[in-house]
């Protein structure tokens, strides 16, 4: 899976970025699928923002969260996204049931 991160408005520290790595790295064991993932990040006044985006076999999933810490705005960014993936997974899967029937 290839990873960008970028951040807005601040540069954005190397253990953030390790960070960052490690939390996208919770996504792939959910779904080998996972082409691309995109992290923004944005920080504007009191406010920090983490924005999640993953490219799955032709689905685009999105995420973002705001709140007064990085870590905590990405980790709660990449749970949203790990309830998309199984919700997107438990699709496909009924999808494929229905069609062998």
């Amino acid at each position: 899976m290839r990873t960008k991160i970028a951040s807005l408005h601040f540069k954005a520290s190397d253990t953030l970025k390790e960070f960052a790595e490690s939390e996208v790295q919770r996504l792939v064991k959910l779904s080998d699928d996972i082409l691309s993932c995109e992290v923004e990040f944005s920080y504007a006044k009191n406010t920090k923002q983490a924005h999640v985006h993953i490219s799955v076999n032709g689905s685009i999933l999105n995420a973002s969260e705001t709140t007064d810490d990085f870590q905590k705005s990405l980790s709660l960014a990449v749970d949203k996204l790990e309830i998309q993936l199984k919700k997107l997974k438990g699709k496909k899967i009924a999808k494929r049931t229905a069609t062998e029937e």
